[in-house]
């Protein structure tokens, strides 16, 4: 996260938003190396839910109670010097808008895993305008492909973000960023 405080974002309902809206994180451990991609469903309340298939490196380092952390941005643009007035004394940047959850591990319930599969295939079947739901599967099909995974929590102990979109620059160079980048680079209030 980029420690400048004029890019720091609190606002941790929007954080949640943002997070909802990418759908997958990068997920890290304590005392490990291995980083795993996986979908996440947000909680009402702020817990990650997730699952790893079980040869997953990571896996190992998800112990009951371990420290995580996961992290989602958008792919956000870059911004050349060249579109400042004073490009003697810019250099060029990256505008985002990321999102860091930390917390502590513990796996999910067969119960919880099953209700999280079923909640990621409703959120992300509407968005496709699909309408699969695991009653289209056989079901000794789906007990084995439920036994190929773990479900895990992350329980959230803070959310941190950052939204980075030149708010250290003038009205005047902002304004410019956002005509040549075609993006709107104001937080909202």
């Amino acid at each position: 996260m980029h420690p400048n405080p004029a890019f720091r974002w609190t606002d941790e309902a929007a954080m949640r938003a943002l997070a909802a809206e990418l759908s997958v994180a990068h997920l890290f451990a304590a005392g490990g190396t291995a980083v795993a991609h996986a979908p996440i469903l947000v909680r009402d309340d702020g817990s990650l839910w997730f699952h790893l298939a079980r040869g997953n490196a990571l896996c190992a380092a998800l112990a009951e109670g371990a420290s995580a952390v996961a992290s989602l941005a958008e792919p956000g643009f870059y911004i050349s010097a060249n579109w400042y007035d004073d490009r003697a004394a810019s250099v060029p940047t990256w505008n985002y808008r990321a999102v860091e959850v930390a917390g502590t591990i513990r796996r999910l319930s067969r119960d919880e895993l099953v209700a999280q599969l079923d909640a990621l295939s409703a959120l992300h079947e509407a968005r496709a305008c699909e309408d699969w739901t695991r009653a289209k599967m056989e079901p000794a099909r789906f007990e084995a492909m439920l036994g190929a995974i773990i479900g895990f929590a992350l329980d959230a102990v803070s959310w941190r973000g950052t939204w980075k979109m030149s708010q250290n620059k003038s009205a005047d160079a902002r304004s410019l960023l956002e005509a040549r980048s075609g993006r709107v680079l104001e937080m909202p209030e």
